[in-house]
């Protein structure tokens, strides 16, 4: 059937393994690696203080933190997937769209990521054997790398590669793994750093360079871009949550990990960088380059057994966010839109293959702006999330009919018009377009300077147009199983004759005062 195969229905009760702790490593793991490393540094680029860029990471990231748990609850609870949960706000096939997009883009995250992967895999490899660094090229320029390059990044793809058979159920082990492994490595940095400067370094003593609206407006600009950065996380939230062993194991730890770790592994960065100044006389923001710069010039032994350890971390982060933010989305998603052909498994090879078909060295490397298009995309998954997280809490509050979630009748709750819930594009697509001219002048465009600020709080602009106008035109079009009242359950016929055994009429269905709102728990 088109709208159902073992990935897409809901998840059966042996495979909700998924603790309280398990999150927490989730998170923990996530939030170490080289993106999050440099998001602070970039920020005092800026002209911030270290302390206004780590100001900004905390609010950021404790900003973003409420949707992430927002958009997972009716993972938690009804035990589905992103491209199911989608489905409720967007149609049974209105749904396709948002999930091939959501899925092609984790394909081109997936490269990237992997990418940066292949860059940690040379300092390793560099600190095991330095000449590693003297392999002579024999690919052309025009391939855009090295042959050096290349056989890293291809290192890093073979060994990722084990780690996309594993189910979600059990990735968890991962994560646990990683949580360990890189908060070492990065106390161990941390540490080694702050002895070879003999302090903590001249960044930490440094004033602002802004002031007055342009500070104000570049702290602004600052904690958006943490919470952009986890917009892809933020619209699969559900995939995750659909393995917790009961909801609150996806509520109070995502809550409190999320806002902690991220912060921590900034400051970590700052410090860090602020030693190397001292050091080298420059400040180098990417902990890439620094380990690099440690291997030149004949390096103590102890020193390179350090940067192997700390970029052995870094391969192993790399590689948890790459599963966890890509190939795992990817899977759920082309398993959406090829359910007789694609498992999740199948869809998370599927985005390997993409992510090395696509040269993304070369992909980088050729476009200026091609950064600044992948970061915009932040526009387009939070008018997502403002449907979504809209039709659970305010339009249907809770209620979802599991049935009609994988039947394509017409009467049927999801089924709108052949399919597609045109409120949700209306709502989406004005979200989107709120954005646009200032997501033109992002790309070297001259607009108008109320455009760029729409543009700069995009996340929040998308998002709330799109909550917006769901609403007003669900309430000129109410759609069936509105509710008034909110209460987590399912109504279909066969879930209220589990509740109800004695129950032989199907108007039972939309009886509120029957429903037991922990039928799903």
């Amino acid at each position: 059937m088109f709208l159902s195969n073992d990935d897409l229905t809901p998840v059966p009760k042996s495979q909700w393994t998924w603790r309280s702790m398990n999150f927490v490593s989730f998170w923990i793991a996530d939030s170490f690696n080289v993106s999050t490393w440099v998001i602070a540094s970039s920020m005092i680029q800026l002209g911030l203080s270290w302390w206004q860029a780590w100001l900004c990471v905390w609010i950021g990231y404790g900003i973003v933190a409420p949707f992430i748990v927002a958009n997972a609850r009716p993972g938690a609870i009804f035990h589905v997937t992103f491209p199911v949960v989608a489905r409720t706000s967007f149609g049974l096939y209105g749904s396709l769209w948002c999930t091939f997009n959501r899925g092609a883009m984790a394909c081109v995250w997936y490269g990237v990521q992997a990418s940066i992967g292949g860059d940690c895999m040379k300092v390793m490899l560099r600190a095991m054997w330095p000449s590693v660094n003297d392999i002579p090229n024999r690919l052309p320029a025009s391939s855009g790398t090295t042959t050096r390059d290349f056989m890293c990044f291809f290192l890093f793809w073979l060994i990722s590669l084990p780690a996309i058979w594993f189910p979600i159920h059990q990735i968890r082990h991962l994560f646990t793994l990683k949580a360990v492994i890189t908060p070492i490595a990065g106390i161990t940095f941390f540490v080694w750093c702050i002895v070879k400067a003999k302090g903590v370094g001249p960044i930490m003593s440094r004033p602002s360079k802004l002031h007055g609206s342009e500070l104000s407006w570049s702290m602004l600009v600052s904690l958006m871009s943490c919470i952009s950065n986890m917009a892809t996380l933020v619209t699969n939230a559900p995939d995750f949550a659909s393995r917790a062993r009961t909801p609150r194991a996806a509520l109070w730890p995502q809550i409190f990990a999320v806002p902690l770790s991220f912060p921590i592994v900034s400051f970590v960065g700052i410090i860090v960088s602020s030693s190397s100044e001292a050091i080298y006389g420059e400040a180098i923001w990417s902990p890439l380059d620094l380990l690099g710069r440690s291997l030149d010039d004949s390096p103590s032994g102890a020193t390179r057994f350090g940067v192997w350890f700390i970029a052995f971390a870094f391969i192993i982060a790399q590689l948890g966010t790459n599963i966890s933010a890509n190939s795992i989305s990817a899977g759920c998603d082309l398993t959406a839109l090829f359910p007789r052909f694609i498992n999740i498994r199948r869809g998370g090879y599927i985005a390997a293959t993409v992510g090395l078909c696509m040269l993304p060295w070369n992909l980088l490397k050729s476009s200026n702006n091609f950064t600044s298009y992948l970061s915009a995309y932040s526009v387009f998954l939070s008018s997502i999330a403002g449907v979504m997280i809209t039709e659970y809490y305010v339009i249907r509050r809770g209620h979802y009919n599991m049935e009609d979630l994988y039947d394509s009748r017409k009467d049927g709750w999801y089924y709108y018009t052949w399919g597609i819930n045109f409120r949700a594009y209306a709502a989406y697509i004005s979200g989107i377009l709120i954005n646009v001219v200032g997501f033109a002048g992002a790309t070297g465009r001259t607009v108008p300077l109320a455009a760029t600020r729409i543009y700069q709080m995009s996340f929040f602009t998308g998002f709330g147009v799109s909550a917006i106008i769901y609403y007003l035109l669900n309430r000129l079009f109410p759609v069936p199983g509105a509710s008034a009242k909110f209460e987590e359950l399912d109504v279909s016929t066969c879930a209220v004759e589990r509740r109800h055994p004695d129950s032989s009429s199907a108007s039972d269905v939309g009886s509120k005062d029957d429903k037991d709102p922990n039928a799903t728990e």
